[in-house]
């Protein structure tokens, strides 16, 4: 079993990557960022980050930004687990027009797309967005690596286990953090094989996890440290926050600023968000007492 200890912000044992080329845009990642949440869905886990067109998106996406989002990530495919299967043609409806609407408001911003079709992240990128955020991890698509590939553009490799209408029944491991550390190495060996140059790694906190399988990832974040590449945390408001606590999503946030904290110790780069604003202001407070 991979064991490494939490390792301090100014701990230099593994060399590591700090910046990702978003089409020509320079994200640094020497400091953590914070990644908004835009979800054109009427499903979504949760309600609060719904949004049903492109006029919402564009008016979350001034708040997000006012707020200090680093990174807005724009899906159309809900995966809660047992979420309903949306066809491409509706994905497509659903987040080209409100990327395109972004861009046009906001054309300094980096769009990030969360799909797992290689149709949809060509779409997307042809309407500006940069960075593809996968959450199968390239297991969905058989085209999605060659894409990106070919494309050139960041890539969030997530850990996920079969698909959001099944990954509950796939939850289960003999030891959590060395089988993603495993399976996730796998899928980066086939990156740089076919020479994608950034990639960051989510370990895919409630997808094919249990509660339990959560924190342990948490705990045992640091790692993915020894890939040298950007970890992203997405824990905004999930199951291990507010069904560990008995607690509603809509009183989450506190709980959710607690376990960002705790990525943030463990190394993350990215936290990926529904509450941009105090995000950002978890995030000043680590940098402040850390770096």
């Amino acid at each position: 079993m991979i064991r490494i200890p939490t390792l301090e912000a100014k701990d230099t044992l593994f060399s590591k990557k700090t910046t990702l080329n978003c089409r020509g845009k320079i994200l640094q990642l020497d400091t953590p960022k914070a990644m908004g949440i835009l979800n054109l869905t009427p499903d979504s886990f949760y309600a609060g980050s719904r949004l049903r067109s492109a006029d919402e998106a564009v008016k979350r996406a001034e708040t997000m930004l006012l707020d200090g989002a680093d990174v807005l990530d724009i899906g159309g495919y809900s995966s809660r687990p047992g979420a309903v299967d949306v066809p491409v043609q509706e994905e497509l409806a659903r987040v080209i027009p409100a990327i395109a609407a972004i861009v046009k408001a906001f054309p300094d911003a980096i769009l990030s797309v969360d799909t797992f079709r290689a149709e949809v992240a060509e779409a997307a990128i042809e309407a500006g967005a940069a960075i593809v955020n996968d959450i199968s991890g390239g297991l969905l698509d058989e085209a999605m690596f060659e894409t990106v590939a070919r494309l050139q553009v960041p890539y969030i490799l997530m850990h996920m286990r079969d698909t959001p209408q099944t990954m509950a029944d796939m939850a289960k491991y003999a030891d959590v953090g060395t089988e993603v550390l495993d399976e996730l190495q796998m899928q980066v060996a086939k990156l740089r094989q076919l020479g994608v140059k950034d990639i960051i790694l989510d370990p895919g906190f409630g997808f094919a996890k249990t509660i339990n399988h959560n924190f342990e990832l948490l705990n045992r974040l640091s790692e993915l440290r020894i890939f040298g590449l950007p970890i992203l945390a997405g824990l905004s408001r999930k199951s291990m926050a507010y069904k560990f606590l008995g607690i509603d999503q809509a009183e989450a946030l506190p709980g959710t600023i607690a376990l960002n904290t705790m990525a943030l110790l463990q190394g993350a780069a990215i936290l990926r968000v529904h509450d941009v604003k105090e995000t950002k202001q978890t995030i000043e407070l680590y940098k402040k007492t850390t770096l």
